[in-house]
């Protein structure tokens, strides 16, 4: 009789989950529509207002006058500042000839929109701040997280150095080179197991740190091969790419020896874990420092997607990752500039 009591509320939590989860979607739905009806609204005020000053020469006052009236007119109304009035004619003037970006600040907060543009120094920041934002569905605090962390800069920096590995497998392409954990609270000296258990512990702002899209599938997971048990440090799985992701902690540098253990755990995921509808299993060496020419060495001669990246436990001056970032950049256009010449 007990048994059956229990399978029947069993059975009755799986239901009101699934209403909790219609109920969760419908909310999103409702919230998206809102917001788009907000964000039209206030594009077309910054249109009208950018014409005003284009034909009519309205200037600071006329528009201090125009908010007086608007917040008399509708008692307790906000939003309707100078100020935001101002924010609004930007808002408009800065994604009215973009085709590409304008649909896609329809599909966050104001207060987000208003960050990306003070913020993003690029049409590329933009449109990357702009799909993540969409994508993730990122609180303002998160998305100041984002760029306190410079994100962009580090995704950047990552794709320009790991263009040829991210090309063995999709879902290197979800993994970056360098990782900003300045939430763990851990001393300077720490061990392994110090840093891991400071990752499940904040485990929220970690899965923040490598996207939304990833899951934590288990901590010290085991696999079994032969006789003997092994454990991987992280597992997680991006729902994304449908594909497991091995993570291995080192509070070290990177040396190449670690990489054999992480193909070893690869390919035990994949012969043993990884189901049939999923794609091939990634791993990642999250270590302490890293030698980028000893990285690529080490990389070279293996067919694994494996990525090596090094975290640091405090937030990195931005400065320096754009000037990185330039100096890349500016060395493959260097690159294909000799290429040309060689084929001429």
């Amino acid at each position: 009789m007990k048994s059956n009591e229990n399978n029947l509320q069993a059975s009755n939590n799986a239901a009101f989950e699934e209403i909790v989860d219609i109920i969760e979607r419908s909310r999103e739905k409702i919230f998206r529509s809102v917001n788009r009806e907000l964000i039209d609204m206030y594009w077309e005020i910054g249109r009208y207002i950018s014409q005003k000053v284009k034909t009519d020469k309205w200037g600071k006052s006329i528009v201090k006058e125009f908010s007086g009236f608007i917040q008399s007119h509708y008692d307790g109304i906000k939003g309707f500042s100078p100020q935001n009035i101002w924010r609004m004619k930007q808002f408009y003037e800065i994604y009215a000839e973009n085709e590409k970006l304008s649909p896609l600040v329809r599909e966050i907060s104001w207060t987000n929109n208003l960050a990306i543009m003070s913020r993003a120094k690029s049409e590329e920041e933009r449109e990357f701040y702009l799909l993540l934002c969409s994508k993730n569905n990122y609180s303002k605090r998160e998305l100041e997280r984002q760029f306190d962390s410079a994100l962009f800069e580090r995704t950047m920096i990552s794709n320009e150095q790991n263009q040829l590995f991210i090309e063995r497998s999709t879902g290197l392409s979800a993994l970056r080179d360098s990782y900003v954990l300045e939430f763990l609270d851990i001393p300077e000296r720490h061990k392994e197991k110090e840093f891991r258990k400071a990752i499940i512990a904040n485990l929220r702002k970690f899965i923040l740190e490598f996207g939304k899209d990833f899951t934590l599938v288990g901590e010290e997971y085991r696999v079994q091969v032969g006789n003997k048990d092994f454990r991987i440090d992280l597992l997680l799985y991006n729902r994304d790419l449908h594909c497991l992701v091995a993570i291995e902690l080192k509070v070290t540098d990177f040396k190449p020896e670690h990489l054999g253990k992480l193909e070893f755990y690869l390919e035990a995921l994949d012969r043993d874990v990884r189901k049939p509808d999923e794609n091939p299993s990634v791993g990642l060496i999250l270590c302490a420092g890293k030698d980028d020419t000893v990285v690529e060495y080490a990389l070279s001669r293996s067919m694994s997607p494996a990525l090596i990246a090094d975290y640091q436990t405090h937030l990195p001056k931005k400065a320096l990752l754009e000037n990185k970032l330039r100096e890349l950049r500016e060395l493959a256009e260097e690159e294909s500039f000799s290429d040309g010449d060689d084929e001429g």
